[in-house]
């Protein structure tokens, strides 16, 4: 899932790792090997706040666990990830673009912690830039949003942490890349095929959501069962 959303992760976090690089000195930004830890201290901050999210997801399905129970919750909460995941990849297909209003929902605490981001502008250190990707990991965006619900129903705060953390190791290749060779990235996100591909993609994997037994990992260990 942090693959098929590469090329949303591109166009939501591009500009942000954009200001980061330039933020840096010259000296950093014109040499690779000083550049690459500082774009990966970033994302390590950003994965960081994912796998918290993730654990707050894990207590967010215990939670709705007491009045629905574990059955008829964990259902519920499958269908709701899948139609989620589903939209995000009408989203990046670019047949839902109203999608995007989902990434209202945290504007309000988004609001409270990005001014505490920029004053860490300019990064000076590799600590900096690992504090400004934990704050930018809170960013609004809907395909966390998506994730976060997969996370909820994982079964436990570990396992939704796991998932969580799974699904940002999923976007490093996109957020490095644009970090390392920005105008290569940015032209493969701007493919219309490519994004397509990509939903459709996100598309069958909210199927599998939505409906795990059709998923050939969990039909084979049913059988080894048998």
């Amino acid at each position: 899932m942090g693959l098929f959303s590469a090329l949303h992760c591109l166009s939501m976090c591009g500009s942000i790792i954009g200001s980061l690089t330039l933020s840096l000195r010259r000296e950093i930004r014109e040499n690779k090997a000083q550049l690459l830890p500082f774009v990966f201290s970033y994302n390590l901050g950003r994965i960081t706040s994912y796998a918290m999210g993730g654990f707050f997801a894990g207590l967010l399905h215990n939670v709705l666990m007491l009045p629905l129970g574990e059955g008829q919750g964990h259902r519920i909460l499958q269908i709701i990830s899948a139609l989620i995941m589903a939209g995000a990849g009408l989203h990046i297909a670019g047949w839902f673009p109203r999608f995007a209003y989902i990434e209202k929902a945290g504007a309000v605490v988004w609001r409270l912690i990005e001014p505490y981001g920029r004053r860490l502008i300019p990064v000076e250190t590799l600590g900096q830039a690992y504090v400004f990707g934990m704050i930018w990991g809170w960013l609004p965006c809907g395909l966390v949003y998506a994730a976060l619900t997969l996370a909820t129903t994982a079964g436990n705060e570990v396992r939704s942490t796991l998932t969580m953390l799974a699904f940002g190791l999923g976007t490093l290749p996109a957020v490095i890349g644009v970090g390392i060779m920005t105008s290569l990235m940015m032209r493969l996100s701007s493919m219309r095929k490519f994004r397509q591909l990509a939903g459709v993609s996100l598309i069958l994997l909210a199927l599998l959501a939505a409906f795990p037994w059709l998923n050939p990992m969990v039909l084979h260990e049913l059988h080894g069962r048998g």
